[in-house]
């Protein structure tokens, strides 16, 4: 109980984040310039705020698909352990099983990650 309460509040936590740079991103991306000049004077100096947003984004994505998939693993391989402690003869099972669901876990990690990269140099 005490674990699914932790896990809870760090989920929340990582949604209280992403809330608090959702609000305060639109204040740091400047939509229009006023005149053409300071269009060009931007586009000189190379100060693109969108790509400071995106940077943002995707390091926040990957942070939480990280450390998510990282919390699942440790209870994954956890459990396992205890399981072939109680039950050495099905060791072979749980190992086969264990795998196979750290394998997902890390593909979803690995999607999130490809995402991110796609944010920063395509979108």
């Amino acid at each position: 109980m005490k674990l699914l309460k932790k896990s809870l509040l760090t989920v929340v936590l990582f949604f209280a984040a992403f809330a608090l740079f959702s609000a305060t991103a639109p204040a740091t991306v400047s939509y229009a310039a006023e005149t053409e000049a300071e269009v060009e004077a931007e586009a000189e100096e190379g100060g693109d705020n969108a790509t400071a947003g995106k940077a943002i984004a995707a390091a926040i994505s990957i942070g939480i698909a990280a450390g998510l998939g990282a919390l699942g693993m440790g209870l994954c391989v956890g459990k396992s352990a205890e399981g072939i402690a109680r039950q050495p003869e099905a060791e072979g099972k749980i190992r086969t099983t264990m795998i196979l669901g750290i394998v997902f876990i890390e593909t979803a990690v690995l999607y999130a990650l490809v995402v991110s990269i796609l944010v920063i140099f395509v979108l």
